[in-house]
């Protein structure tokens, strides 16, 4: 499935349906008094946000939606039938905004919240309802107001407990595949990672949400390769995995490479809390990497563990080291 995080939609609420100006008609009664009814309200238009979806990619090829009108009231006081709800489901984490897509009008934060976009028009009142001591055949009705209509914008934001960060070809996709239930693309050259990934990580009968972000390269802050694009769905994110590959030439400028990338991008994201994670330790010598770590170790006031995907017992210890930081 592809991945979409933005898209401007039309969505147009049901009008409300007409009162009807019917008058009582009867063998052998001469004079029928007013029945007409009110016309049924039009269907509002619902949006609902839904645990199972993860993109907005069902509105890039339908992009108006109407709900239906309420029908029109007929005689012997028969009020119309109300229209029926439109309910356009959207990925938890979606944002709703007004056309000029920086007012925010709600946000979905919680799974079955429901938010009405656009309210259906009132019916309509027929006859019957102007009838009264000094008019007792009033031909006067209304008609049905008309539904509301927009222009809006839905912008994604992922809502994840860790959001995985680091260079392009950090191990970032190879890790979230092996503890996880996610099947994200690996391969050892850049960006193989093209939209962010989630999966579910289960350890101690805890539930852990992981986001693998793009590979940030220098300058993503400003639009640079992938970066801004996918920057803003780890600003939800409760703490961040920040993975460096440890073979790396200068493993100091890399860290700080992305850090002033978060910070240039918001100074928020910055400032959660971090767990570093040297990978690929399989490539180096167990010397190597203790000297590696303790060199490192001064350069970060953040817990730096180390990592290799090959073996179980590094997938069983980082499970165990992230439920700590997803609370």
């Amino acid at each position: 499935m592809k991945f979409l995080d933005q898209v401007k939609i039309y969505v147009k609420a049901g009008n409300g349906g007409d009162g009807s100006p019917s008058f009582r008609r009867e063998k052998f009664i001469e004079y029928g008094g007013p029945d007409g009814g009110d016309g049924g309200d039009g269907g509002s238009v619902i949006l609902k946000s839904e645990q199972n979806l993860n993109t907005l990619i069902d509105y890039r090829y339908r992009q108006h939606h109407k709900a239906k009108r309420g029908n029109n009231g007929s005689g012997q006081n028969r009020t119309g039938k109300s229209g029926v709800d439109l309910i356009l489901k959207v990925p938890l984490g979606t944002q709703v905004f007004e056309e000029d897509n920086k007012t925010l009008i709600y946000d979905f934060i919680k799974i079955g919240e429901e938010f009405v976009v656009a309210s259906g028009g009132k019916g309509g009142l027929g006859n019957t309802r102007f009838k009264s001591s000094t008019n007792r055949a009033p031909r006067k009705f209304t008609k049905g107001k008309l539904g509301e209509e927009f222009v809006i914008w839905l912008q994604l934001k992922t809502i994840a407990d860790i959001g995985l960060i680091g260079l392009p070809n950090a191990g970032k996709s190879s890790l979230l595949a092996a503890i996880t239930n996610a099947n994200p693309k690996i391969a050892n050259y850049q960006f193989t990672t093209l939209n962010p990934n989630l999966g579910v990580a289960n350890y101690d009968n805890k539930e852990i949400t992981i986001a693998d972000i793009p590979g940030l390269v220098e300058g993503a802050h400003k639009g640079t390769g992938l970066g801004i694009q996918f920057l803003k769905h780890i600003e939800r994110c409760k703490s961040l995995l920040h993975m460096i590959d440890i073979t790396n030439k200068d493993l100091k400028k890399s860290y700080k490479q992305i850090k002033n990338e978060l910070k240039s991008y918001s100074s928020k994201i910055s400032k959660k809390k971090e767990l570093v994670v040297l990978n690929k330790t399989d490539l180096i010598g167990n010397n190597d990497i203790k000297k590696i770590i303790k060199d490192f170790s001064k350069f970060t006031k953040s817990e730096v563990i180390t990592l290799t995907t090959l073996e179980k017992k590094s997938i069983s210890k980082i499970k165990a080291k992230l439920i700590s930081y997803a609370s």
